[in-house]
């Protein structure tokens, strides 16, 4: 498939990125401006990573091209409170915790009312690395690692002044390895997955598949935009060698999201911006399926409706402010908060994936370097969240029963260069 071929490509090359835990599964912001406004952007486009956020907003935002970096640091944590002291403590998952993310967006003006462009991105929640081991699962160096990259082509038109709808094609790539799982790989027929040759150890594997995300963006009066964006899910391959690990057989898509914006300008200088985004983990049984049945002994990992980790939905609401502080310089910040998808009762599983944090803080800048390029910065603070277990080991099949209480916070620093043509 020649898709899958170039994704692979792109991936190889370095514009896949580990996929960490920001709102649960996705970034809490595309693009280094949006980011300083915790991520802020359905009615607001800034520049040609727009698409990442509302296609629409292409049409709004010219000829430019856009590249940046963020650096992100996750540190993420597990503590075993079970039945068995030996086992218990604190295990920490940031052995490796530096990670670099790559993004960038183009624009082409077709006239004054059409565009066609381009925004190449990562998405932001599951990676671990447990040098200690996790002696629930296994007594050598346990974690995954899952890598996903996004290359959105968009179509955006403007309907009337002001007024634009815009679609993009979402061609997705993601790669995944898992180790240190092995108390999951025991002989049948008392076995916990149902393919247990490919639950761990395994490698890197592989997956490609498509999706859409369509939007709206309208000028409603001259300080008040609005805006709407639907993604639908996105239908991933499976991942055969971890057939025994993920619900059904291998299985990994990424979930539908859709969200509304307003924009206001308060005053000439200042602009705010508010977002509420709704993300569906629950309905990919991989991410959404609870982990009881396996413990039960009514299901098995790997199967059709395997455990999962037991996310549920969330809602996340972010707040943003742009203050054109001179004409070459303009100021951002911005909140975001959520409640975390992880249930008390589903921590076991999340040692590997601890999406525990809320509550993001973030500040940002751009300065004009000439009338047409300019450097943007953003900084993100995710509060310290910790989740606490509640009956979340069950006793039983070798376990000696307990708790696990789950904690993380985040920092991230990104840099980007636009131009405009």
């Amino acid at each position: 498939m020649k898709i899958g071929k170039l994704l692979s490509a792109l991936a190889l090359a370095g514009l896949a990125t580990p996929v960490l835990a920001t709102n649960g599964y996705f970034q809490h912001g595309y693009g280094v401006k949006s980011q300083g406004m915790a991520g802020a952007g359905i009615a607001l486009p800034q520049d040609a990573m727009a698409a990442a956020t509302n296609p629409a907003g292409m049409v709004m935002v010219g000829d430019r091209m856009d590249v940046g970096l963020v650096w992100f640091r996750p540190i993420r944590s597990a503590e075993l409170e079970t039945g068995f002291p030996p086992i218990n403590g604190n295990y920490s998952g940031s052995d490796t915790k530096n990670f670099f993310i790559p993004e960038f967006g183009y624009n082409k003006m077709l006239g004054r009312t059409m565009s066609v462009g381009v925004s190449v991105y990562g998405n932001g929640g599951m990676n671990s690395d447990y040098k200690k081991g996790i002696p629930l699962f296994g007594s050598s160096r346990a974690g995954v690692d899952l890598s996903q990259l996004f290359i959105s082509p968009t179509f955006a038109i403007q309907v009337a002044p002001g007024h634009a709808l815009g679609v993009s094609a979402n061609l997705a790539y993601q790669r995944f390895e898992a180790y240190g799982l092995q108390n999951f790989t025991g002989p049948c027929p008392a076995c916990f997955s149902s393919a247990p040759g490919n639950v761990t150890n395994r490698g890197y594997d592989d997956a490609t598949g498509w999706g859409v995300k369509v939007g709206y963006t309208g000028k409603v009066t001259d300080a008040i935009t609005i805006g709407a964006t639907y993604q639908s899910k996105t239908r991933m391959g499976e991942f055969d060698k971890y057939k025994g690990l993920f619900a059904g057989k291998g299985d990994f898509d990424i979930p539908e999201t859709y969200g509304v914006g307003i924009a206001v300008k308060a005053m000439p200088a200042l602009t705010l911006a508010f977002d509420v985004q709704k993300i569906d983990y629950s309905d990919v049984k991989s991410v959404g399926n609870k982990v009881d049945c396996l413990f039960a002994g009514q299901c098995q990992i790997g199967s059709s409706n395997g455990a999962g980790f037991g996310w549920r939905d969330v809602t996340v609401y972010k707040l943003g402010a742009s203050y054109d502080y001179s004409k070459s310089l303009t100021l951002r910040g911005g909140l975001s908060t959520t409640r975390q998808p992880i249930r008390s009762n589903q921590t076991l599983f999340n040692i590997l994936a601890p999406a525990t944090v809320e509550t993001h803080l973030t500040l940002g800048a751009t300065w004009a370097l000439s009338d047409k390029s300019e450097l943007s910065l953003s900084y993100m603070h995710a509060f310290e969240k910790t989740v606490h277990g509640a009956n979340s080991v069950p006793a039983g099949g070798g376990f000696p029963g307990g708790n696990v209480n789950l904690k993380m916070y985040e920092d991230s620093l990104g840099i980007a260069y636009g131009l405009r043509f």
